[in-house]
């Protein structure tokens, strides 16, 4: 019975890396025992084994050409292959093991976080490459500068281009290395100049990123956020647009088990939707609800005062709608406020109008 390889856990492919890329650090080292490097070597051949029937599981386990599942693909398949084309190269044996450290690569195939970096640079493409357009020019713009104030001066080191463009680097990165350093007031005022350029640069950079990843965030939460609420049988019978009211004004909350999430007779001034996790509900009979479900409905049409204490009874995600945030709601679209008033009314075993 073949194991389920191509959905091995986070824990055991983390492991396996660590184990792998300490064996390649080690078989570094050299004057090793004979015992020694062969028992790391054999370590490296267990896990590429692995990982070659992780391969198969996940050639196997594909249905779509989704760029998810070519991504993982592409992750395992070089896992397997770089190592194997290192032997079948017959690269010297001390160098083989390098191509190993390609494993590195293999806590990211299911990583949420590498995905959502992908996603941000392939939505932020022309405005990083427009940044990297301004790089260069600078760079260039520097080297060529620093040629013609230091060439006399110091021609080993900023005797051509190429050669002051190192200098560019480093001083545009503001790295400061320190091994080539201008020697005239002109050129030490162009370093000056070079370097603030290159803090306006990576300030682009970083915030072309930061930008990029808030929205996504702010897209993949709005994505949940819309699931949840169009599953909520409250607000089935709304529109589209109304929808998004109710989804722009939700507030995300996190709650720890056995926190108490309102108590009986407190002020109450918001409703809740369960994201994840499910709470209890003292009342007169207790009452648990789960993922999709939602209570404290009646505060927000009369602010009354709580009618049981609701604790989370496992680590609970909510989403809580407030009054002041309905009462703008109800003003733009009466039907959210009707919907939500006759619920709270059949709860109450009231009969609608």
């Amino acid at each position: 019975m073949a194991l389920p390889f191509s959905i091995m856990s986070a824990r055991l492919n983390t492991l396996l890396v660590v184990l792998g890329l300490a064996a390649v650090a080690a078989l570094s080292v050299t004057g090793l025992p004979g015992a020694v490097d062969l028992s790391l070597q054999a370590v490296l051949a267990v896990i590429w084994v692995v990982y070659a029937f992780q391969l198969v599981a996940t050639l196997r386990a594909r249905t779509g050409s989704e760029r998810d599942g070519l991504a993982v693909l592409a992750v395992d398949l070089r896992a397997v292959v770089l190592p194997l084309a290192a032997l079948l190269l017959r690269i010297p044996p001390r160098d083989q093991s390098l191509f190993c450290a390609i494993w590195i690569l293999k806590p990211l195939r299911d990583s949420a976080t590498f995905r959502m970096v992908g996603k941000v640079i392939a939505n932020e493409a022309r405005a990083l490459l427009g940044v990297m357009a301004i790089f260069g020019i600078v760079l260039f713009v520097a080297a060529l500068a620093a040629y013609v104030l230091e060439r006399d001066a110091q021609p080993e080191k900023f005797g051509s281009i190429p050669k002051a463009m190192w200098w560019a680097v480093v001083t545009l990165s503001t790295t400061g290395y320190g091994d080539a350093i201008p020697e005239s007031f002109a050129g030490r005022l162009l370093a000056g100049l070079v370097m603030m350029s290159g803090i306006g640069v990576f300030a682009l950079w970083a915030g072309i990123l930061a930008t990029g990843f808030a929205e996504e965030i702010r897209r993949q939460d709005f994505v949940r956020n819309w699931q949840l609420v169009s599953a909520v049988p409250l607000f089935q019978r709304l529109g589209p647009a109304e929808l998004v009211e109710i989804v722009r004004a939700l507030r995300p909350r996190n709650i720890p088990a056995g926190a108490v999430i309102c108590r009986k007779g407190e002020a109450g001034d918001r409703m809740f939707f369960i994201v994840e996790g499910s709470v209890n509900v003292a009342a007169a009979g207790p009452i648990e609800l789960g993922s999709g479900a939602f209570f404290g409905e009646m505060a927000l049409i009369t602010g009354e005062p709580r009618s049981a204490t609701v604790t989370a009874s496992t680590a609970v995600s909510l989403l809580s709608l407030h009054s002041q945030d309905f009462q703008i709601l109800s003003s733009r679209n009466p039907e959210i406020a009707e919907i939500i008033r006759k619920t709270a009314l059949e709860r109450r075993g009231v009969r609608p109008d």
